[in-house]
């Protein structure tokens, strides 16, 4: 019966392994890394470190050779998403909603799902967290991690699955995976799209013991260009993160193979910005938030066993924006947007049938700077030009020598930035609460303004807190719009010393309003700095917020300013608060 029952199991894990084959259609497994440069891996000759696992994509599969993303974070997910530029979705800032793409964006999961395929996202959203930017909206049937920025304590963090608020286990790289893995197990009798988008090495620099032991007082061979401003202690914390995520790419691939799905699925593995720091990054110029070659320049390897070749080493240009079009190509499934896409389909130059393949400009943007990339140059605006054969490293500027092709690419930068920037940042979308699809609304203090003595935990405000709550000429306000007219539970994460107990406060919209007391002191202590591996600069500490009940509204349909006021001061302050949660009731 036991020899049965095994053989019966194989045949079982057989199937499902084959259904993709059999279909036509492949698997997609797409790892992101959060602020990893392109040093930041053995296989691109660093050997400050080992990263095995991610460099066997490259062995397995191809490795692109000047691959671009953007300067920061949201906007190379979203041109990843939708295959365009990131200022055609909206996108003109990390956070505060400046990060969410425009709605009328299709995503390359909707794509995917139209197709058929099992859809799930796990890590680092970062293009919009409200319903319908929520990822749930966008073509995820699963989602599973943060919609913000960054986050303030990666061990037992607080996450949410598919809108319910969850307490994460263990280092949040390591539960990201098992999540993933979690969801391929489930999806193995069908097409599946898994996106992985993990949130470090972003900072803060936090990671396991047993990563941070090998660097914690390591001699490194490799420096920065400029070694004398490099900070050791960060890099050190950052090459650990990098080995974690290099261990957990291992998970999964090992995870593919077990399933006997190695042959049909697709993996790609690429970061979306450059270094977050000063650190080896094979003496590129330029580092995360730059629009020079090492803020923009990823590692990209794209493997698919028996259909791309082993070790195929691609020397054309290319971007996240072709991805949407690449993968679309390659599983044989039709794009779903109807906007004309800014990347092309790699397929060709994958699969060794590209003939003529043109040259073309990539461009790259953020915070008014822009640059362009052609096969040889690169053309920082306003008037900088660089020979990045004869000089990779973007040392020497060539505009005066080679005038004609200066002015033909500053002639090509003033076209795009015509086309694409005006009204970038003129915002003028509200925070939107109340849809059935998913009805729970979370409005972090991220997303909303202080007024009076009310401010910011921290500089940047995606892991913040509202603090220094002290008066009752205070309030903090959220522009939203209601979707849905009817009636909402109001409950405010909040924190509160025993000596301040006994604030009255009112959360009002529109003319509804709903009053609670502070009847019960909670009072934990900030955490985060104890599993920092250096101290952090400009981002929040968190804390243990608890949810306390404000009531039952009664709202309208429409945009307004949701109000957080005192009506009650009988202490020093008022309270700390993290966010408001509106929950549509049935």
């Amino acid at each position: 019966m036991r020899l049965i029952t095994t053989l019966l199991c194989a045949l079982c894990v057989f199937c499902h392994s084959s259904f993709a084959a059999a279909s036509g259609k492949p698997n997609v497994l797409i790892i992101l890394a959060d602020d990893q440069g392109w040093g930041d891996l053995s296989v691109n000759g660093n050997s400050n470190l080992a990263t095995p696992h991610v460099d066997s994509l490259a062995s397995a599969g191809a490795m692109f050779d000047r691959f671009y993303v953007c300067p920061v974070c949201s906007p190379t997910r979203a041109e990843f998403l939708t295959g365009r530029y990131h200022p055609r979705s909206g996108i003109f800032s990390t956070s505060t909603g400046g990060e969410r793409m425009n709605l009328a964006e299709k995503t390359i999961a909707d794509t995917f799902k139209a197709a058929g395929y099992a859809t799930g996202a796990f890590g680092k959203w970062h293009n919009g967290m409200q319903y319908p930017y929520h990822p749930r909206a966008r073509g995820f049937d699963e989602f599973y991690g943060f919609c913000s920025g960054h986050w303030g304590d990666y061990f037992d963090a607080p996450l949410e699955h598919n809108g319910r608020l969850v307490t994460g286990k263990g280092y949040i790289i390591d539960d990201l995976t098992d999540h993933a893995i979690r969801f391929i197990k489930q999806h193995r009798q069908r097409p599946f799209f898994c996106y992985v988008p993990f949130n470090s090495p972003h900072t803060p620099a936090q990671v396991p013991d047993r990563f941070y032991a090998k660097f914690a007082n390591a001699e490194l061979k490799l420096r920065d260009r400029d070694p004398d401003r490099e900070d050791l202690a960060k890099t050190r914390a950052t090459l650990a993160m990098c080995e974690n995520i290099d261990w957990n790419v291992g998970r999964l691939l090992r995870k593919l193979a077990d399933l006997k799905l190695a042959d049909s699925t697709i993996v790609i593995y690429f970061s979306d910005n450059g270094p977050n720091g000063l650190r080896w990054n094979g003496g590129m110029k330029g580092r995360k938030g730059s629009v020079d070659e090492g803020g923009v320049r990823s590692a990209f390897f794209i493997r698919w066993p028996r259909r791309i070749p082993s070790g195929a080493k691609v020397s054309q240009i290319a971007g996240a924006i072709d991805l949407l079009p690449t993968l679309a190509d390659l599983a044989g499934v039709p794009v779903v947007s109807t906007k004309p896409l800014d990347g092309v389909s790699l397929k060709p130059l994958l699969l060794g049938d590209a003939k003529n393949w043109p040259d073309r400009m990539i461009f790259s943007h953020w915070a008014k700077k822009v640059s362009v990339r052609t096969q040889r140059h690169r053309f920082v605006a306003p008037n900088q030009l660089f020979d990045m054969v004869a000089d990779p490293v973007q040392d020497r500027d060539i505009a005066k020598e080679q005038p004609e092709v200066a002015a033909r690419l500053s002639g090509a930068v003033e076209k795009w930035k015509a086309a694409l920037l005006p009204g970038l940042g003129e915002n003028n979308r509200p925070f939107t609460v109340g849809y059935r699809e998913l009805p729970i609304t979370q409005l972090p203090a991220r997303d909303g303004v202080p007024h009076g003595n009310v401010k910011r935990s921290a500089r940047a405000p995606n892991s913040s807190f509202f603090t220094n709550w002290t008066s009752a000429d205070d309030r903090i306000t959220w522009d939203v719009e209601v979707a849905t007219a009817g009636r909402y539970e109001a409950i405010v994460y909040y924190t509160c010393p025993k000596s301040d107990v006994g604030s009255v406060v009112e959360l009002s919209l529109n003319g509804c309003r709903v009053e609670a007391a502070v009847s019960e002191a909670h009072d934990p202590p900030l955490r985060g700095q104890e599993h920092d591996r250096f101290p952090r600069a400009g981002e929040s500490y968190v804390k243990d917020f608890k949810p306390m009940r404000l009531g039952v509204m009664e709202l309208k349909q429409g945009r307004g300013e949701l109000t957080l006021r005192a009506l009650k001061v009988p202490g020093k302050s008022v309270m700390d608060v993290r966010m408001i949660l509106l929950t549509l009731l049935k």
